[in-house]
């Protein structure tokens, strides 16, 4: 029997200022009536997902998307259909929300999420959403440890929610002692860490997950064992490994050039847009970029960018 076409949708996550984002309750009368979503639409042929999110968004809630950014694909078997799923955050729009199908609306928090039954699709998006625009990378050697955990606690007050313990050439013992000490400031303040490389490291200290190298992920036949997984990637072929490896999330750099490696090779904009479009994890953006960059990544549908010197 030849497999079923898979359906093409567009799937809006709406977000407020405060950190809010809308579901909708399908309609009755609908498969899966009563579950809560993502609004958006099928794609009708020869039409963008860009052009139906538009489009659906208009007829279903009757607003007019003014800045909305690519964001993740997911693709879902249902016993119905297989559905693609393309997201889209969207920041801004005109118009006021009016439920032209009758369905319930509802603005929630990612981690308090109070409306159920949720669609199954939905789960790893909430997951995805949770995830901060920001990945810090830690720069203790260049700075000195003692100016570093300074720096680290005011961003940390300053509301810094992810971070990655990278420091390649200290000695591990002292790398240890560090870890300890940047884990226990980050948990205060409700943000997670991410260790390069060294799960054992990561488990010692009570980190959040591993932040696994490109050569561990072309090595690597199973996820590791801990509660975030994220890998480092350079090209499509890597990043579709790290999505068949299970990651949470993915690194892709160089998109710019870079201190530490001058006269490399770099993706440059078109490139990160080229390699991350379609993918089903979210992707910072890493590798000679400024705060000012955030919203040119959103833009070629990053979820966010990672920074070394210039977050701290």
């Amino acid at each position: 029997m030849a497999e079923s076409k898979t359906v093409e949708v567009a799937a809006a996550v709406l977000q407020r200022a405060d950190g809010t984002f809308l579901l909708a309750e399908r309609p009755k009368g609908r498969i899966w009536a009563g579950y809560w979503e993502f609004p958006g639409g099928k794609l009708e042929p020869s039409e963008t997902a860009s052009d139906a999110l538009c489009r659906e968004l208009k007829e279903e809630l009757g607003i007019e998307v003014v800045t909305a950014y690519p964001w993740i694909t997911r693709v879902f078997v249902y016993p119905h259909a297989k559905v693609r799923l393309h997201f889209f955050r969207v920041t801004e729009w005109r118009g006021q929300l009016h439920p032209h199908e009758g369905q319930q609306f509802s603005w929630q928090r990612v981690h308090e999420v109070s409306v159920r039954p949720l669609l199954p699709a939905n789960a790893q998006v909430l997951q995805a959403l949770a995830l901060p625009s920001l990945y810090a990378i830690s720069n203790a050697e260049e700075l000195g440890e003692a100016e570093f955990l300074v720096r680290l606690q005011r961003r940390l007050s300053e509301g810094l929610k992810l971070l990655q313990l990278r420091e390649k050439n200290m000695p591990r013992n002292v790398l240890k002692k560090l870890a300890h000490r940047v884990v226990a400031m980050a948990h205060e303040h409700g943000a997670r860490v991410m260790v390069n490389a060294d799960l054992d490291l990561a488990n010692e200290v009570g980190a959040d997950g591993v932040q696994l190298t490109a050569l561990q992920l072309a090595s690597l036949t199973e996820r590791p064992g801990v509660s975030l997984c994220s890998a480092s990637c350079h090209s499509r072929e890597e990043l579709r490994r790290a999505e068949g490896l299970g990651c949470d999330f993915a690194l892709l750099s160089p998109v710019l050039p870079t201190l530490s490696h001058p006269g490399a090779e770099t993706l440059g904009w078109e490139g990160l847009s080229d390699i991350v479009s379609g993918s089903s994890i979210p992707v910072y953006a890493l590798g000679g970029l400024t705060r000012t960059d955030m919203i040119n990544a959103w833009r070629q549908g990053a979820h966010g960018i990672s920074l070394l010197r210039d977050a701290w």
